[in-house]
């Protein structure tokens, strides 16, 4: 196989632009409540948020952590199903989580700020742990232990979006 090819893939490519958008950001006043999902969509009218959520982070750990994750399991995923069908489930899967984990901020957390890719991430694993059977297990084992055990360590974690990518990603396995 090209090994280009290989290298320019859509995976990467939103990979590239998350690192973008991340220093553009944090080089920003108040980058985290602009980008980040909050209760600012409904009192600033930021309605952009549900998708700039995806793309921003809190921190360059947080960032380097979302982005290997989407870099191995991304890739693989869109070379298993293409790349309109992958940019169509993270990209609206991760926008649809958004608009669902700002339901569980407004009626349930509302000073919490969210960032991150890890909703959309969510999606992707959701839709393979439908498709593949056999990973379902290992994916749903993953899927808690991302979202529960940094709680245990102190570390605030929007767990309720991982939970909720992974269900939307579970219903985008049965609609495709």
């Amino acid at each position: 196989m090209n090994k280009h090819k290989e290298l320019i893939t859509l995976t990467n490519i939103i990979i590239l632009v998350t690192i973008f958008s991340y220093f553009i950001q944090i080089n920003i006043q108040n980058g985290n409540l602009l980008f980040g999902l909050n209760l600012y969509f409904f009192e600033a009218q930021l309605y952009y948020q549900p998708l700039s959520t995806i793309f921003a982070h809190g921190g360059i750990e947080h960032l380097v952590m979302n982005m290997i994750v989407l870099w191995q399991f991304g890739n693989l995923l869109e070379g298993y199903i293409g790349e309109v069908r992958f940019f169509i489930i993270y990209i609206v899967g991760g926008v649809l989580t958004s608009l669902l984990t700002l339901g569980y901020i407004y009626f349930g957390d509302p000073f919490t700020n969210v960032v991150g890719a890890s909703g959309a991430i969510s999606v992707l694993m959701g839709y393979y742990a439908l498709k593949v059977k056999e990973e379902r297990k290992g994916i749903v084992v993953w899927i808690f232990l991302i979202s529960f055990v940094p709680l245990a360590f102190g570390i605030p974690v929007a767990w309720y979006a991982h939970l909720i990518g992974f269900v939307v990603g579970f219903l985008f396995g049965i609609i495709f």
